[in-house]
């Protein structure tokens, strides 16, 4: 028995012996057959991955049940403690809408029977074309988009163009099918605002840069950075208050606004029809001739030819 033991013992010793020998070498081989495997066989090693995702994925979601049930119980509690504070702040709106409400109505009837007993004629609703911006040709010497409407689709020279409730520009050029947007950056851009906090009337002016000027302030006025300028009814362009932009500073000693639209956020404008003139139709009327006294008394036009 004791030579027997003996003999298993030191085929135990031999075999640690050989694997401890030739262990690296076996790790190596095992390495490189992996590798192998690994590059040549890319489909069977995905559909391993696959497989033991499939057998593990059970797994880790009843591992993860734990955590989410404990973590949906904190949000619940955390939202019932806000529920109080939230109902009452809703309830505190609620009464201030509802005061707001009963003044909007009140102030809607009256101004109602003002203008009856005033025969207050209304201002005719605008007529509008929605357009998608097509083209940007924008250079060092203007700046103005391409819309896809034209004269055929009721588009006209002077129209204003916004977008929402703020002025992008008006229509310099109209075709057929397509119409030029002069942006109020453009160096030819000029219309009439008012700063509307100090109520000082100017020219906005472009000039090729991000933010036009202000000239021809009347007045000396205390602008402050952060003021809203609003369109003017000057000259028939534009109905007043609509929203150009703010004060954004000085410059050399002009005052330049902060467009309240940019070019980079424009895709649909709306082209809108106010029943005015437009910014442009003013220049494309000729000037009335002079006149003179016949001998009858009466006026004759003279002829500028």
């Amino acid at each position: 028995m004791r030579i027997k033991a003996l003999g298993a013992t030191g085929r135990l010793t031999l075999v640690r012996a050989l694997f401890h020998r030739f262990a690296f070498a076996f790790l190596v081989c095992a390495a490189f057959i992996l590798m192998v495997l690994g590059k040549n066989e890319g489909v069977l090693i995905e559909r391993t991955r696959a497989v033991v995702l499939d057998v593990l994925t059970p797994v880790f979601d009843v591992l993860s049940r734990p955590a989410s049930a404990v973590s949906n119980s904190v949000n619940f509690v955390r939202d019932m403690t806000n529920l109080r504070t939230e109902n009452e702040r809703l309830k505190a709106e609620n009464q201030r809408l509802t005061h707001w409400h009963t003044v909007a109505s009140k102030l809607s009837n009256e101004n109602t029977v003002l203008h009856q007993q005033l025969n207050f004629v209304p201002e005719p609703d605008p007529a509008f074309i929605t357009a998608r911006v097509i083209g940007d040709v924008a250079s060092g010497f203007g700046q103005s988009l391409l819309l896809g409407a034209g004269a055929r689709d009721g588009v006209r020279k002077g129209q204003a163009v916004v977008s929402g409730e703020n002025l992008v520009g008006y229509i310099s050029q109209v075709a057929d099918h397509v119409s030029r947007l002069l942006l109020l950056t453009d160096i030819n851009a000029h219309l009439p605002v008012i700063v509307d906090s100090t109520h000082t009337r100017a020219i906005l002016s472009g000039d090729n840069r991000d933010m036009p000027r202000l000239d021809y302030l009347s007045g000396n006025a205390n602008i402050q950075v952060g003021d809203v300028v609003v369109t003017s009814a000057s000259g028939a362009a534009f109905p007043p208050g609509l929203t150009v932009g703010t004060i954004s500073g000085v410059s050399d000693g002009v005052y330049r606004v902060s467009p309240a639209v940019t070019r980079d956020q424009l895709e649909y404008v709306a082209i809108v029809d106010y029943g005015l003139g437009g910014v442009q139709s003013f220049t494309d009327k000729p000037p009335p001739p002079p006149t003179r006294r016949g001998k009858g008394g009466d006026a004759k036009g003279v002829d500028p030819n």
